[in-house]
């Protein structure tokens, strides 16, 4: 028989998988697996864990569900862990595989680990084909080639939004032709190098990993509460549930996928109107899409000091002493202080905090900014390779900001955002 594999990666959903639909159409059994990359938990240049136990957790999470629901259509998730282009090659040998199908990477360390993967299948004729799974607008669908996407987002925007469409969802298949495939083996915590980390009950959401636990928070946030029609009067708020919309997480490892959420904002306006909020949720995944095409086509640069500019204008020194500061919310300001202590105890921070604590770390304490990128990396639940690193060198005026330098006043966005104090005295006890 024509065994096909699905290598889930960030694309852990049945729902809108172009590459689990293809790999059904042209495998007659298919073996669903996921890898767990042993340098996705090793230590950073910059002395973090790549991937901390919040994010980590959330991937357990998720895979049990992706498990569970492939074998309610009568499959499964076989767990490998590794090196990727070791321990896939050994499976595609014992499964006789002829096929991979994948989610296509864009990021370079990503693309790399793909590369290796292709070469070792090469050897044993086996084929890797990726599909383009986590954008809202499909890469070939631009109306302009990837080297020339406009770099300021708005004209971006402008261009998507005249000439371009969302294509439509893959439905869920109906049933899974698999092998045999065993019970569910997670590794653990510990076996990953990582501790448990409760999430503090003043988190603004108890996060849970899975496709199940994305399409319920849908539901929760436009259809039972109707928060989506107050999204932008909201959006910048710091406190509880649904001031935003906190797909992000479920986006980032792709439990859910941007154009499904586009497709019910669609029904939602269709039921309920369309007005600015249901506009500025779409508007928000189309930056997601803008620095996933950035990565695309600056490929190494977000991540080199001076970003995808030719000049810098952040230091590069390294105080060991404030970034401590900085991440243990013991800095000058209560306003970071207050979104680095949320951080640390829920593995998530609002929008306006972000951008915050980031202009804080390039401006006032004047640190290279990767520091604080990498720090993101390995405790955000909801870290997305492209718009952390995106968003990190644009606050540092390295990337696509088209303003030279873009400088918050932390006191006035506290007076602004917090003016009560209510998220302070959350967070610090005040």
């Amino acid at each position: 028989m024509k065994t096909a594999i699905v290598w889930f990666k960030t694309d852990l959903r049945v729902y809108d998988n172009e590459a689990l639909i293809k790999a059904i159409e042209q495998g007659e059994q298919i073996l669903p697996i996921y890898c767990f990359d042993d340098s996705h938990f090793e230590t950073t240049q910059y002395g973090f864990k790549k991937t901390g136990s919040y994010r980590t957790q959330f991937l357990l999470e998720s895979l049990i569900d992706l498990d569970s629901n492939l074998r309610k259509l009568g499959s499964g998730l076989l767990i490998l862990k590794g090196k990727p282009e070791v321990e896939i090659p050994k499976i595609v040998e014992e499964y006789r595989v002829h096929k991979i199908f994948a989610e296509r990477e864009v990021a370079w360390e990503e693309k790399r680990t793909e590369k290796l993967v292709q070469t070792e299948l090469f050897k044993l004729r086996c084929e890797l084909e990726s599909f383009s799974t986590s954008t809202l607008y499909h890469a070939v669908d631009l109306p302009f080639s990837i080297k020339d996407i406009p770099d300021v987002f708005t004209k971006f925007r402008k261009r998507i939004e005249q000439d371009a469409t969302v294509r439509a969802t893959f439905e869920k298949p109906e049933a899974i032709a698999s092998p045999v495939i065993p019970e569910l083996v997670l590794p653990t915590l510990e076996e990953l190098g990582l501790e448990l980390s409760k999430i503090d009950s003043r988190a603004a959401i108890q996060f849970k990993g899975g496709e199940t636990e994305a399409m319920k928070r849908l539901n929760h946030y436009f259809f039972e509460t109707k928060s989506l029609s107050n999204y932008k009067e909201t959006r910048n708020g710091m406190v509880g549930a649904d001031y935003s919309s906190k797909f992000s997480a479920w986006l980032a490892l792709g439990c859910i996928s941007p154009r499904t959420i586009y497709q019910e904002i669609k029904r939602y306006e269709n039921e309920n109107g369309a007005n600015e909020s249901t506009y500025w949720l779409v508007f928000e995944l189309l930056w997601r899409d803008f620095f996933r095409f950035m990565f695309k086509k600056y490929q190494t640069k977000f991540f080199l000091y001076s970003g995808i500019k030719t000049d810098s204008v952040n230091s590069r020194s390294l105080n060991e002493k404030l970034v401590s500061q900085w991440i243990n919310g013991a800095t000058d300001a209560d306003f970071i202080n207050a979104n680095m202590l949320e951080l640390k105890h829920t593995g998530f921070m609002s929008n306006r905090g972000r951008q915050n604590v980031a202009s804080y770390f390039c401006n006032e304490l004047n640190m290279d900014w990767r520091i604080g990128a990498s720090y993101f990396e390995s405790q955000l639940i909801d870290y997305d390779v492209c718009s952390n690193w995106g968003n990190w060198a644009y606050l540092a005026g390295v990337g696509n900001d088209p303003r030279k330098h873009r400088y918050f006043n932390i006191e006035k966005q506290a007076k602004d955002y917090d003016k009560d104090g209510v998220f302070r005295n959350l967070w610090l006890g005040n």
